[in-house]
């Protein structure tokens, strides 16, 4: 069972010094929209994006989509400034973005500045270092409040001196994976930085939905369907999930052969989970 019933297939980022690109970031039908007071920001604007974050989040009308914001490095002098003003704005947030979280303690200390009053405001951590990425099983377990675990592949191939390539990064993709389903949360991918390219863009949403990531970053609108119909369940995963769960209870709990194919309690509980894939997905597009 997962701590959060947010299905996030695409989470698309807004930089804070934009306000105007909210509303057609909603329109957008991503799943998750995050307003950005880290990289989508230069550093000569990040107290005024703070502010125009705190006026757009303030008075914001409730969505279907989840609306998080992404602080900077909590550890820095800035990110303390962003955790100040949440607490002190009393901001109307779904979910909270962590950035370059390395250690379980980064997460403690982000409660500690929280406090009681947003106790139960749920995190979204990113793990985009090599110290994170090593220590993701300790971080995804740190919290109850943790809600997914977001792998970043530009900031840890800087920091590995990595290629931004698939076979460069499977390794720290798959350790993001595991991490997460070891604590019954999301993973969720890095964004596709070329974003005219969507055909790659659909073969790599193709690979990381196979390693178990649920959804995936995006950076340009454009890109949001893409991501969103790639993290559906198509009409024939849905028909074998019903196929193979109605056989399964048709035989009351014993292994059965459906289309030739060996079914017992795993098989079922992957078509389970293809199903309420499948509902959730049905939910977020109405």
């Amino acid at each position: 069972m997962t701590r959060s019933s947010r299905h996030r297939r695409s989470l698309l980022f807004v930089p804070a010094v934009r306000p105007d690109r909210y509303g057609k970031a909603l329109a957008t039908g991503a799943d998750a929209v995050c307003i950005d007071l880290e990289d989508g920001v230069g550093f000569e604007a990040k107290d005024s994006a703070r502010v125009a974050a705190v006026d757009l989040l303030q008075g914001r009308a409730p969505t279907q989509a989840e609306v998080s914001l992404r602080i900077n490095d909590p550890r820095s002098d800035l990110g303390r400034h962003d955790l100040d003003a949440i607490v002190d704005s009393e901001i109307r947030v779904d979910a909270l973005m962590l950035p370059k979280v390395s250690d379980p303690d980064d997460i403690v200390m982000v409660e500690a500045a929280l406090g009681r009053g947003l106790s139960a405001l749920p995190l979204i951590v990113q793990l985009e270092t090599a110290r994170g990425v090593a220590a993701a099983h300790e971080i995804g377990a740190a919290s109850d409040r943790i809600a997914a675990l977001f792998f970043g592949a530009i900031d840890l191939s800087a920091d590995v001196g990595c290629a931004v390539a698939w076979d460069a990064l499977l390794f720290a993709r798959s350790q993001v994976v595991l991490a997460a389903a070891v604590s019954g949360i999301d993973a969720i991918d890095s964004p596709f930085m070329d974003v005219p390219a969507l055909d790659a863009l659909e073969e790599e949403c193709r690979r990381v939905r196979q390693l178990g990531f649920v959804g995936k970053a995006a950076i340009h609108p454009s890109q949001v369907q893409v991501i969103q119909d790639a993290f559906s369940p198509t009409p024939e995963e849905v028909a074998w999930a019903h196929k193979v769960i109605d056989a399964y209870e048709a035989n009351k709990g014993g292994v059965v052969l459906v289309d030739g194919q060996l079914v017992e309690r795993p098989v079922v509980r992957a078509a389970q989970r293809v199903l309420d894939a499948a509902g959730a997905a049905a939910e977020n597009d109405q």
